[in-house]
């Protein structure tokens, strides 16, 4: 089993989705019971499913200095890592250790997928228009090099696309650079904005709902798909009282493209790895 880990602590931390921007509103729409769902209205072609989609990404474009990042994706991370002051402690963060001693650890499905989709619907004869010849949009890694360029780091900088579990992963990317001596803290950014291919292939999958999702209900038909960012600041020195990653685990049961093994295989050693981490 693996051995225990020092604990390494998150001193900041922030989210926006459907529900709003930052803590408190989503510890609000916690306390209210209240939803961010709504009935679709993001795809040109009609589907009947209810999203999650945040209010005011079409309103806000990139400043004219990540023009070359423009795409709904990096909207959606330039207006989550604004929340909760996260921007300005990443900063304080990188004043502190040096800009090569902080890793910028993004996690994405889809990134700016959506932009590319664009592109191929409106092809000039075999050339993409010109407003979408800007290769930094079209690559899984244009998070990343937003927030790179955004935040000037200089550490490891590096994108982990496992569909579900990408925004999970990072956090033990984090521990284990921290504890090799790698880097003395590191940004996590996970973002994943609505598209068609999400939208329709989970679809295809017959895996959406027709009608806003009931998680753990008896009645349930499927999920419901949203779109959100999340960052926390990851260092390994913290105040008491900050909340620390005391362990984490990881597995593939290699069982099926999307459907877990039948007897859990992959997720019970993955909670081992956990427990066995934590003591």
């Amino acid at each position: 089993m693996p051995e225990t880990i020092d604990p390494v602590y998150i001193t900041a931390y922030t989210a926006t989705s459907a529900l709003g921007r930052g803590v408190g509103d989503h510890l609000a729409a916690l306390r209210e019971e209240r939803s961010g769902l709504r009935n679709n209205d993001f795809t040109h072609v009609p589907l009947t499913c209810a999203i999650g989609r945040v209010d005011g990404l079409e309103q806000r474009a990139l400043p004219d200095a990540f023009a070359a990042y423009e795409c709904r994706n990096n909207r959606l991370a330039w207006l989550g890592i604004e929340a909760d002051g996260f921007l300005d402690q990443a900063r304080a963060a990188i004043r502190r250790y040096g800009a090569d001693r902080v890793a910028l650890l993004v996690a994405t499905s889809t990134s700016s997928i959506g932009s590319t989709e664009e592109g191929y619907t409106r092809l000039d004869g075999e050339h993409f228009p010109g407003d979408l010849l800007r290769p930094a949009v079209h690559t899984p890694h244009s998070l990343g090099l937003f927030l790179e360029h955004l935040l000037g780091t200089r550490g490891p900088c590096l994108t982990t696309a496992t569909a579900c579990s990408s925004s999970a992963k990072i956090f033990a990317q984090a521990e284990r650079m921290i504890r090799l001596g790698i880097i003395d803290a590191a940004i996590l950014a996970g973002v994943d904005s609505l598209c068609g291919s999400v939208l329709f292939g989970f679809n295809a999958l017959e895996l959406v709902a027709a009608e806003a999702c009931r998680p753990f209900d008896i009645r349930r038909r499927g999920i419901s798909i949203g779109e959100a960012a999340g960052f926390a600041l990851i260092e390994r020195q913290g105040a008491a009282g900050k909340p620390r990653l005391i362990g984490w685990g990881e597995s593939s049961d290699a069982h099926h493209m999307s459907t877990p093994h039948p007897q859990g295989l992959g997720a019970q050693l993955a909670l081992e790895g956990a427990l066995a981490r934590a003591g």
